[in-house]
């Protein structure tokens, strides 16, 4: 793109139309941002405006399938706890049922009370149980852990560990487990939900909460260590999965200490984005060989410049490093990031954007459409940056607007001029009780 190029000019050249309710129009338009980034991304992200939209899901379930059906991918990456997504993967792999208890609780709440996701868990298994279908498709869920209202105890992810020890060293796994389960205690102390907003209810930097920094380091040290071994005694990915369960659970003890720390919150948000780039990692390496990788997230978690939210419970701006950015630096190329933009949204309290605004000048043109950012060639940055920034939502806090960044955070934006609610999603004054 030229240096002199206008954003005006700019959307009116290189805006592409198409239409939702078209399978075709919107492959075409998947096609034709694939083939623009070529061959050596292996992780590509979509970053959906707000966790409130029915449209993004449908778009995001349309893309997951035209991924697989002609370009090579494998697996698709969404934003929820990590650990608890294994029981999902089975699913969709055939080895659980839907009667499976964990299966139906998981389905019940959260991500999987919201029908467009289930939808696409059941595409997924379908296309699985044909036999002429090759590899398999996995799910997986990237966020850190979650309990029962705020960071999961660490017994959630150290359990998978031990129970890898088990099969292949029940010894050494029997020592570990009298070392960690009396450090551990009650599950309900550490997923306390007023520690999420209140550092004195967090156990994290208690004595048994150190010195279980300190066993876990421990058992991290032993799989290293004994690497060549325990492959041998198993396989490469099952040890794999069980140093990274470790290295994870490592990870979530910090989270724990640092929402234990007054004034530390945007500390927990860090760790908690350095946790979704690193089973992002995880999940290629699983991948590799087999398949390419879509992951889906709110905007703010893919892109790659830093984050910042006014979010309680202390004052002031909140700034930290996304896994997005993350990726950029250990990915390089194999990482590009699809950004999606919204004109209005009576179901989220969602205004038409104010004039001048990026949001606006794509409303004038029309969604749904598709548009490269042309990164490293966007318009004249002087330009870029005196673009105000419309209003956000009075209702939804997940919602993220477009910025003068976007052209450096993103390949390509997807608009669509409105959008509905979610069919299946708790009531928008819930919203914040769901998500996060």
């Amino acid at each position: 793109m030229s240096a002199q190029t206008t954003l005006d000019a700019w959307i009116a050249r290189d805006a592409i139309p198409f239409t939702t309710g078209s399978l075709a129009s919107i492959d075409g338009a998947v096609d034709r941002i694939v083939g623009s980034l070529g061959d050596t991304v292996e992780l590509l992200g979509i970053g959906e405006a707000l966790h409130g939209s029915e449209e993004i899901l449908l778009i995001r379930n349309r893309l997951f399938q035209r991924l697989v059906q002609a370009h090579d991918y494998s697996a698709v990456v969404i934003e929820v706890a990590s650990p608890q997504a294994r029981a999902i993967n089975d699913y969709v792999l055939g080895a659980r049922q839907v009667e499976d208890p964990v299966v139906q609780a998981w389905f019940g709440a959260g991500f999987g009370s919201l029908d467009a996701n289930r939808e696409l868990v059941e595409w997924i298994r379908d296309y699985n149980a044909d036999q002429v279908h090759l590899p398999k498709l996995h799910f997986y869920g990237f966020d850190l852990p979650l309990g029962q209202g705020g960071l999961a105890s660490p017994s959630r992810v150290l359990d998978l560990v031990l129970g890898y020890l088990d099969a292949v060293d029940s010894a050494s796994a029997k020592t570990h487990r009298e070392r960690i389960s009396p450090l551990v205690g009650d599950a309900a102390a550490w997923e306390r939900p007023a520690a999420m907003f209140d550092p004195a209810q967090s156990i994290g930097l208690s004595a048994p909460a150190t010195e279980l920094r300190i066993a876990t380091l421990d058992l991290i040290t032993e799989l290293r260590i004994r690497r060549p071994e325990l492959v041998g005694l198993s396989d490469r990915l099952a040890y794999a999965d069980a140093l990274h369960h470790a290295e994870l659970a490592r990870k979530l003890l910090d989270a724990h200490a640092a929402l234990a720390t007054p004034g530390a919150y945007a500390s927990m948000l860090g760790i908690r984005d350095l946790i979704m780039a690193d089973n992002l990692e995880h999940f290629l390496a699983l991948e590799r060989g087999r398949g390419k990788v879509l992951v889906f997230a709110a905007s703010g978690h893919l892109k790659r410049w830093m984050m910042e939210w006014h979010l309680p419970p202390e004052p002031g701006v909140k700034r930290w490093w996304p896994a997005g950015a993350q990726a950029t630096q250990s990915l390089g190329p194999r990482y590009a990031v699809i950004g999606m933009a919204l004109g209005a949204s009576d179901d989220n309290a969602i205004a038409a954007p104010e004039p001048d605004t990026l949001e606006a000048r794509l409303s004038k043109v029309g969604g749904p459409l598709i548009i490269p950012t042309h990164r490293g060639e966007a318009p004249p940055p002087a330009e870029v940056a005196t673009v105000p920034i419309r209003s956000g939502s009075a209702l939804n806090p997940t919602y993220s607007q477009l910025t003068p960044e976007s052209f450096a955070d993103f390949e390509w934006l997807v608009f669509l001029d409105s959008t509905t609610y979610p069919r299946g999603a708790p009531p928008l004054t819930d919203w914040s009780a769901e998500t996060s």
